[in-house]
């Protein structure tokens, strides 16, 4: 195939096909200018300037009519038909169905999300989307706009940041902490104090070189620190730490009252005033219409939502 010459096809005004077809059309200059809702002189103008550029007449009268030159008619078609498809591509609405759709999507976690969205979102996508498969990673906070820059992400969702020109976004929840300790190596009467929450040695979880982990900027406001004997990538770890040491694991709320029960442990509320960052979703502003792309945004914050009134 020929490729397109950009250059001096930027030299012609394509505007004069929209003309040329309402000429050959109508064959008549006052029609073509009415068909167009523009005076009769520019549409002059236009005929005019189709003529030189093609070195042809375009229209010649006979009679009392006007008539296509045969150089005219032979392009007529063609103009027509691409300017029905030009017409069909600049009006065409995004076509989506989830039933039949297939793509891969890719979501990034800071936080407990991974293993509390994924299931029920691939069951909710086995039903209704079947097409669409989902690949998930973590993605500490520092990289994750990056990522969702290069497109190595479609969607990230955690204690993220949005709001740039960029990267568009949704608040989902604010977070809260608990902390778990197996009873059978700690021995510790509700509620948890302050004093003994410092004394004792802690396993947090972490996505950064931190020993304090996803808790530091939070200590750092209230100035504490905490005995941090591991810092662990997943709250499994860190709560089968908790079940085979004397420590504290603090994790986020829900990933403690639905998992700390497995491994034996007890949940208490955290007794320090830790602000964490909200829960948000991410996403490039280059996917914000993309029809999938925000159906199934809609569908991720609906599972999350309805989580929250069910907890």
């Amino acid at each position: 195939m020929k490729p397109i010459d950009h250059f001096n096809l930027r030299s012609f005004d394509l505007n004069l096909l929209i003309a040329f077809d309402a000429l050959v059309s109508e064959r008549s200059v006052t029609k073509a200018a009415r068909r167009l809702r523009i005076q009769q002189p520019a549409m002059s103008h236009a005929l005019a300037t189709l003529r030189h550029l093609l070195a042809d007449d375009i229209l010649v009268r006979t009679g009392a009519i006007m008539q296509p030159t045969a150089k005219a008619a032979a392009m007529a078609p063609q103009i027509h038909t691409l300017l029905r498809q030009t017409q069909g591509i600049l009006t065409a609405e995004d076509q989506f169905d989830p039933r039949t759709e297939q793509r891969i999507f890719r979501f990034g976690f800071s936080s407990e999300l991974e293993v509390f969205l994924m299931p029920r979102l691939t069951a909710y996508l086995q039903h209704h989307a079947p097409g669409i498969r989902l690949l998930s990673r973590g993605s500490p906070r520092n990289e994750v706009h990056a990522l969702l820059d290069t497109g190595a992400l479609d969607i990230a969702i955690g204690c993220f940041d949005f709001g740039l020109e960029r990267h568009l976004g949704m608040p989902l929840y604010e977070q809260s902490l608990a902390c778990c300790f197996n009873p059978d190596l700690i021995s510790l009467e509700a509620p948890l104090t302050v004093e003994s929450y410092l004394a004792l040695p802690h396993v947090l979880m972490t996505l950064k070189d931190d020993i304090q982990g996803c808790l530091s900027d939070a200590l750092m406001q209230i100035g504490q620190e905490l005995n941090v004997v591991l810092a662990a990538s997943d709250f499994l770890t860190a709560l089968a730490t908790a079940a085979a040491a004397p420590v504290l694991a603090t994790l986020p709320n829900r990933i403690a009252h639905q998992h700390a029960a497995h491994f034996g442990l007890t949940v208490q509320p955290v007794p320090l005033d830790l602000r964490i960052p909200a829960v948000s979703m991410v996403w490039s502003a280059r996917n914000d219409r993309d029809p999938a792309s925000v159906w199934l945004r809609e569908q991720t914050a609906s599972l999350i939502k309805t989580s929250e009134t069910t907890a």
